[in-house]
């Protein structure tokens, strides 16, 4: 029995899963198991930031494995605290940090924060959470809640309350109220459709929160580490934020979730936990992966990279404005608008045909999250097969 019919025997269908099963990968450059190679313009939607089968990653991973991958929360875990330390000071805000296991995980654990502060004054009941319309905050029965788009909603409520959402940055100032516990965004909504928000509407909405007392969650799980360019689109955007979360790329492919606060006071021994996260071996990955980065930003070949991908992008929209109508996105999280959703499938579909993998986001959307550490020579091979795709159409 295959792969693929063991997958369908035993795995439940929550996946649609495209007809293929990579084995291994180098860089931004995956291979199946039937030897056909395809550059990857996903990273596994955002995750493997510093590319597939990265050589510095592997060799800490075994060498934690050789050591210790688990002892539990309740004794101190070395690198934990040197993750968190990598994390915060690449960030440059000053928090404090809680591990779990995935981005839902970890807009949980901002959830929780912000309604304990909600606490604080011990007679009225802050729990009131505002989030955007389109935006996408994880798939546990809380964070989907949290996320606006009711067609998410269906079979699995009833649901916590507390949830409202907003249009756009502009309406969240007319929910504010006495109940209301934070507000938590995307600075640029991913499933959404690669939607980038105001900067200045930004920048003024944080304003307002803090004159209030409200804390602001800017959910940065596929925008965090270092995926438009600065470590957090928080410090790009010029804000300072009393909660962020991350996930996805901080861990390079390994699972791991994380809250960074400001709100050090807020949640205290008991309050909450995590079997695994921040363990041995995922805390390890993250000091790995903050590592090589770092060094990518200081070296400016982070944002060489990205001009580059940048420039290939914009020509292959020039190519095909009869086909995509926007381009979209900032730095290394980047889309094309299609002109409908049964384009924008056909294209997926040849574009993995011709050997280079891209994502479909909300809005008719094509969506490239590529390694961060793509080579030029992954780049014009992953748009010479892009090329061949729409040539196909």
């Amino acid at each position: 029995m295959n792969i693929k019919e063991l997958d369908k025997k035993y795995v439940l269908p929550t996946y649609g899963r495209a007809d293929v099963a990579f084995v291994k990968g180098d860089n931004a450059t995956l291979e199946d198991d039937e030897g056909k190679k395809y550059i990857d313009f996903t990273s596994g939607i955002g995750v493997v930031s510093v590319g597939h089968g990265n050589k510095r990653v592997a060799k800490a991973l075994c060498e934690q494995v050789a050591s210790l991958t688990h002892t539990s929360n309740l004794y101190y875990i070395a690198p934990q605290a040197l993750a968190a330390q990598k994390v915060v000071e690449a960030s440059a805000y000053d928090m404090q940090c809680f591990f779990g296991n995935s981005g839902a995980e970890a807009n949980e654990g901002a959830i929780k924060i912000a309604r304990k502060h909600g606490e604080r004054d011990g007679e009225i009941k802050r729990y009131k959470i505002i989030t955007l319309n389109h935006s996408f905050h994880g798939r546990t029965i809380t964070t989907v809640k949290a996320t606006g788009q009711e067609s998410m909603h269906n079979y699995f409520g009833p649901f916590p309350d507390g949830f409202v959402y907003a249009d756009g940055i502009d309406e969240i100032a007319s929910l504010l109220d006495d109940h209301t516990a934070g507000v938590m965004i995307e600075l640029i909504q991913g499933e959404g459709g690669v939607e980038p928000q105001d900067k200045e509407k930004v920048q003024a909405l944080a304003k307002l929160l803090k004159e209030k007392e409200i804390p602001l969650i800017i959910d940065e799980v596929q925008t965090g580490a270092y995926r438009i360019g600065e470590f957090t689109a928080s410090q790009a955007y010029g804000i300072e934020p009393e909660i962020i979360t991350l996930a996805k790329g901080v861990g390079g492919g390994v699972p791991v979730g994380i809250v960074m606060t400001t709100l050090k006071e807020v949640l205290s021994a008991g309050d909450h936990g995590s079997t695994f996260g921040g363990n041995f071996l995922s805390a390890r990955a993250v000091c790995e992966v903050v590592d090589i980065l770092d060094e990518l930003k200081k070296s400016g070949d982070l944002e060489n990279t990205s001009r580059v991908f940048n420039k290939a992008l914009e020509d292959f929209y020039q190519a095909n404005s009869d086909v995509f109508t926007q381009k979209v996105g900032i730095g290394m999280m980047c889309g094309l608008r299609a002109k409908d959703a049964d384009t924008l499938a056909k294209i997926i579909d040849l574009a993995r045909q011709n050997g280079v993998m891209v994502l479909k986001a909300g809005r008719n959307t094509l969506r490239f999250l590529p390694p961060l550490t793509i080579t030029k020579e992954e780049i014009d091979e992953g748009f010479q097969a892009l090329s061949t795709a729409m040539s196909q159409l």
